[in-house]
C-alpha cells in the first residue's frame, strides 16, 4: 500500500495499550492498518482511560404559568416564540457531559440545561451529585455546571481541535436515548462545518460515529484519549442516525471553560466593531480574487478596533493570524478563538494588495451604560428589565447596532411581558407612536396604567407593531 495512503489512527491506538504517554501517542504517524493483527487492535484501552469522565446529565423545572389568556392574541404578531408549557406542567431534559477539571467542573450543551432550574449528573460509577450552572453560553451552545462535594474524579484532558484531519480515527462517548453509556467509532467526515444552523459560532467537526438524541454534551474523543469535541448535533429526517454528526470543537470549548474557570458568569468576547459578508463569485471577481474567499467589510462601527486599525469599508478580510477564512462564521470562530488581549494580525485585500492590519482585542464597549429599568406598572411590558443598546448588549443579544430603542434584557416568568410572549433581546422601538432612545423614556412612558399600548417591535431583522387594550 502506498505510503502516501497512510491516514488513519490506528498507529496511535497501538502506542496507547503499551502504556505510552499521550503527547508522544499524539505526535506518532497516522497509519492505515497493514495486517489481520493491526485491524484486531481494541480501541478499549481509550474507553477505559476517558469513559469515567463521561457523564449523565439530568435536568428538570417545574412551570407555571400566568396571563396565558393573552398569549394567542400576541402570537398572532410573534410566531410561535412565547410560552408553550401548560400550568403545573414540569419540563425534563437527559443529556451527556464531560468532567474537565479536577474541581468537578462538567461540560455540556447549552440546550441539555436551558430554562432547568435543577440539574443532576450521575456519574459511570453509578455515584450521583446535584450540579450548580456556573456559566451559559447559548451562542456556542455550551454550558459549565460544577458538581457539589464531588471528590475522586476521573477528568477528560482537552485535545488540541486544530490538529485533526479528515480521516482521523474518533469515537463518541454518552447517553443516547437514556439506555446508558454507549461508545461509537468512526471518522472524522468533514471540518469547519458552518451551515448547521445550531448556534452563533458555527465551526463544526462532522463524523459518523454514531450520535443520537442524548449524546448532546457527550465527548467525541481523538486515538490520544483526548477531549477534541463536544457533540451536539445530528442531521436526521427520522431524529435517529444517519451518519451525519455534529461537534463543537474543544478550541471553542476551551474559550467557554477558561471564562468559567476565571470566575465569569459569562463569555466576553472580542468586538471588531465592523459588521461582515461573505464574498460571493461577482464580488471575489470584483475584488480580483480566483475564488469566493474572505469576508467583506461592509460598515465600521465609529472609533472601534476595526475602525483604529485603519479597516475601511470595502476590504476583504481574507485571514486571522494566518488562518484562511471563508465567512463570517469562519471569521467570528477564528476571532474569538484569540481572546481580549493584545492583538491579532488581519490579512487584508485593498486596492487588489495584500496588507497586514493589527487589530485590538478588545471587548466591546458598555457606551452609553445599560442603565436597567424594570417595568412594574400594569402594561404589557410589566415583568420586562430594559436596557440600553451598546455594542456590549448588541453583542450580548445578537442584535444589530440602532440608534433607537432598548432591549429586554431579562423577563419575570411570572410576568405580564413574558406570558404575552416578550423575549429576551426584543428591541423596543417606539412606545405609543413615541420613539424610544433610552431606558428613562420607556421609565416615563409606562407610568401610566390601562388603556390602549401601541408598541413596536424589532425582532430578527423583523419590525412590526401590535397593539393591546384595544
Amino acid at each position: 500500500m502506498l505510503l502516501a495512503l497512510r491516514r488513519l489512527s490506528v498507529a496511535a491506538a497501538c502506542v496507547l495499550a503499551v502504556g505510552l504517554p499521550a503527547a508522544e501517542a499524539q505526535e506518532t504517524a497516522r497509519v492505515v492498518p497493514e495486517s489481520k493483527a493491526q485491524v484486531q487492535l481494541s480501541f478499549a484501552p481509550i474507553v477505559r482511560q476517558s469513559s469515567g469522565a463521561v457523564v449523565n446529565v439530568y435536568a428538570t423545572r417545574s412551570e407555571r404559568r400566568q396571563n396565558a389568556g393573552m398569549e394567542e392574541f400576541f402570537r398572532r404578531f410573534f410566531g410561535e416564540g412565547g410560552p408553550s408549557v401548560p400550568p403545573g406542567r414540569s419540563q425534563s431534559s437527559l443529556g451527556s457531559g464531560i468532567i474537565v477539571d479536577a474541581s468537578g467542573l462538567v461540560i455540556t450543551n447549552n440546550h441539555v440545561i436551558e430554562n432547568m432550574n435543577e440539574v443532576k449528573v450521575a456519574l459511570a460509577d453509578r455515584r450521583e451529585f446535584e450540579a450548580e450552572i456556573v456559566l451559559r453560553d447559548p451562542r456556542t451552545d455550551l454550558a459549565v455546571l460544577k458538581l457539589k462535594n464531588a471528590t475522586d474524579l476521573q477528568v477528560l484532558e482537552l485535545g488540541d481541535s486544530e490538529a485533526l484531519q479528515v480521516g482521523d480515527l474518533v469515537l463518541a462517548v454518552g447517553n443516547p436515548f437514556g439506555v446508558g453509556q454507549t461508545v461509537t467509532q468512526g471518522i472524522v467526515s468533514a471540518l469547519a462545518r458552518t451551515q448547521v444552523g445550531v448556534s452563533d459560532y458555527q465551526f463544526f467537526i462532522q463524523t459518523d460515529a454514531a450520535i443520537n438524541p442524548g449524546n448532546s454534551g457527550g465527548g467525541l474523543i481523538d486515538m490520544s484519549g483526548r477531549l477534541i469535541g463536544i457533540n451536539t448535533a445530528i442531521f436526521s429526517k427520522s431524529g435517529g442516525n444517519v451518519g451525519i454528526g455534529f461537534a463543537i470543537p474543544s478550541s471553542m470549548a476551551r474559550v467557554v471553560l477558561n471564562s468559567a474557570k476565571g470566575g465569569s458568569s459569562k463569555v466576553v468576547r472580542p468586538w471588531l466593531g465592523a459588521r461582515l459578508q461573505s464574498v460571493d463569485g461577482e464580488i471575489a471577481t470584483s475584488l480580483g480574487l480566483a475564488r469566493p474567499t474572505g469576508v467583506l467589510v461592509t460598515s465600521i462601527y465609529d472609533k472601534g478596533p476595526a475602525a483604529e486599525a485603519g479597516l475601511k469599508r470595502g476590504d476583504a478580510i481574507l485571514a486571522v493570524d494566518g488562518q484562511s477564512i471563508d465567512n463570517p462564521d469562519a471569521f467570528g470562530y477564528r476571532f474569538t478563538l484569540k481572546g481580549t488581549q493584545g492583538q491579532t494580525p488581519l490579512t487584508v485585500l485593498r486596492d487588489g494588495k495584500r496588507t497586514e492590519l493589527r487589530v485590538a482585542l478588545l471587548p466591546p464597549p458598555e457606551r452609553p451604560a445599560r442603565d436597567p429599568v424594570r417595568v412594574r406598572s400594569r402594561s404589557p411590558l410589566a415583568g420586562a428589565t430594559l436596557v440600553n443598546m451598546s455594542p456590549a448588549v448588541a453583542e450580548e443579544f445578537q442584535v444589530d447596532i440602532s440608534d433607537d430603542g432598548v432591549v429586554v434584557a431579562e423577563l419575570d416568568e411570572q410576568g405580564v411581558a413574558a406570558s404575552v410572549g416578550f423575549q429576551k433581546g426584543d428591541q423596543i422601538v417606539a412606545l405609543n407612536g413615541e420613539r424610544i432612545a433610552s431606558t428613562k423614556d420607556i421609565e416615563r412612558l409606562t407610568q401610566r396604567t390601562g388603556g390602549y399600548w401601541e408598541i413596536t417591535v424589532s425582532r430578527g431583522g423583523r419590525v412590526f407593531t401590535t397593539v393591546f387594550g384595544r
